[in-house]
């Protein structure tokens, strides 16, 4: 199945959804589950092109940890959207335990699954060395890494024969889009030729720079011959600007509790943020989510567009920290009729 030729009217580009399957206070991981399932079913019915779930680890806020788990989930209960992770973060695996899970993917769901792929931990350094064992990754050998991955799904392209085989994956053409909230992964999928997906929703600083760079430095590929690149941002909409900004202070509220280290579940709403952060925490949370666009139909249309022009996306990620899922559901559904 080819990807969605469905593009947003307003924007002339595909928009889709990253989730994490937030877990809010009061609520359960089933519940959270669930909830991610029937916002993939909606965004398939409003014409979202991909659902891409991220691997964190020891977040109380999040349960799509085990993601490729969770991707089954998705495709098993929707039909045409494409689903995939956003991502994996390929030095906490072995390349052959990825190869073999997607290859088990896209052999359940043919021409659905999408594999992105980060180098960060998704997650603090304990947690990062109790998933990696005695491979004490740490990234650097990302590239690699992914060369080995490659290598399992396609022999033909590794140096040298491959001993071990990923069956199911071997000779599947799973879609691998690179990860990254700096320049290094740009660079890396510019030289391979690769997709390239940044990070904007919680690195905004380094949004423009860095799709600049993929695209200045982009080599053709047998797999691309121009430049692919898609942008994460937070979008949340409502019917007025003053439901947004009200529903945004869950958003705010977790994020502060990553800058406190007192991470919890994705916390309910409240009418004045000015109660809870100090001037300066208010500053380094602008810092990290000053590309969030929140309002009303018009507001965000605005606002929307002009962040298109200035990434100069082919693709919008749009993702959404909304403590109630009825309100998550409406914010999807006013950003696709826009």
């Amino acid at each position: 199945m080819s990807e969605q030729t469905i593009n947003n009217s307003t924007f002339n580009i595909p928009l889709s959804v990253l989730d994490v399957s937030p877990i809010v206070e009061g609520g359960t991981v089933a519940e959270s589950l669930n909830n991610t399932l029937d916002l993939a079913q909606h965004a398939e019915k409003w014409g979202y092109n991909r659902y891409w779930l991220a691997e964190h680890h020891n977040a109380p806020s999040i349960a799509s940890s085990a993601t490729s788990i969770v991707i089954g989930h998705v495709a098993a209960g929707t039909s045409t959207i494409r689903v995939g992770a956003g991502g994996i973060m390929l030095p906490n695996h072995a390349p052959l335990v990825i190869a073999e899970q997607f290859g088990t993917l896209e052999s359940l769901f043919p021409g659905r699954i999408d594999l992105g792929l980060g180098r960060a931990p998704g997650t603090d350094g304990l947690t990062a060395a109790a998933l990696r064992g005695n491979r004490r990754s740490n990234g650097h050998d990302f590239p690699e890494q992914l060369a080995e991955l490659r290598a399992f799904l396609d022999p033909s392209s590794a140096e040298v024969g491959m001993p071990v085989r990923a069956i199911p994956g071997e000779g599947l053409e799973i879609p691998i889009w690179l990860l990254g909230s700096s320049d290094f992964s740009a660079l890396l999928a510019a030289q391979l030729g690769l997709p390239f997906a940044f990070a904007g929703h919680f690195s905004p600083n380094f949004t423009v720079p860095a799709m600049n760079l993929y695209r200045s430095s982009f080599k053709p590929s047998a797999i691309l011959d121009k430049p692919k690149g898609m942008v994460a941002v937070n979008v949340i909409a409502a019917d007025t600007d003053e439901e947004a900004e009200y529903l945004a202070t869950s958003m705010q509220q977790l994020f502060l509790s990553f800058i406190r280290n007192t991470r919890g579940a994705l916390p309910a709403p409240i009418r004045n943020m000015d109660d809870v952060w100090t001037a300066q925490e208010k500053i380094a949370l602008m810092q990290q989510l000053g590309s969030s666009i929140v309002g009303g139909p018009e507001t965000v249309r605005t606002k929307l567009k002009q962040y298109i022009e200035a990434t100069k996306a082919d693709e919008i990620m749009v993702a959404a920290h909304i403590y109630d899922h009825q309100a998550r559901l409406r914010s999807y559904e006013i950003i696709a009729g826009l």
